[in-house]
């Protein structure tokens, strides 16, 4: 059983970004009245191929999850946006395997970017609407890459 926990940029580092308006923005923009929270996400790309923008509705979990599912991107990175102030669960795993899983509760107003090649789970919104902007890898060649578990992992919410 795997305990989600809250998801931090230290904790996140290892499988990609975390993207938040958190401390002082980098720059003051448009006469004073916006803050711009600067170049917050690696977009890796392979060589022949572009970066889209993608809208995704995934139907909500609930916690606990089974997940049996893991998967990758080897040719570019994945950038998940919500589109609502929900909390949501992100994924990730140093390997294929059950024993390498881990889980993160995301807030409200944090997006995530995996970097190239990181195994995670599939979008998993925690509340409805799912919407998601999605910045990914758009060219040829085989970007996914899913490993099936024999046995699901359970992921279960952190104590209140």
């Amino acid at each position: 059983m795997i305990l989600a926990r809250p998801l931090t940029a230290a904790d996140f580092a290892p499988f990609g970004d975390v993207l938040d308006a958190a401390g002082d923005p980098d720059r003051i923009i448009n006469a004073g009245l916006c803050g711009r929270f600067h170049d917050r996400a690696r977009l890796d790309f392979a060589a022949g191929g572009r970066a889209g923008v993608s809208i995704f509705n995934a139907v909500p979990r609930a916690l606990p999850y089974a997940l049996d599912l893991v998967e990758r991107h080897p040719l570019g990175a994945q950038c998940f946006i919500p589109m609502t102030q929900h909390p949501y669960l992100v994924i990730v795993a140093s390997a294929p395997t059950p024993d390498a899983v881990q889980a993160f509760i995301a807030a409200p107003g944090q997006a995530i970017n995996f970097h190239r090649g990181t195994w995670h789970g599939v979008l998993t919104p925690l509340h409805a609407p799912g919407l998601f902007a999605v910045v990914d890898y758009i060219g040829e060649g085989d970007n996914l890459q899913e490993v099936m578990f024999d046995t699901p992992v359970m992921i279960t919410a952190p104590q209140a």
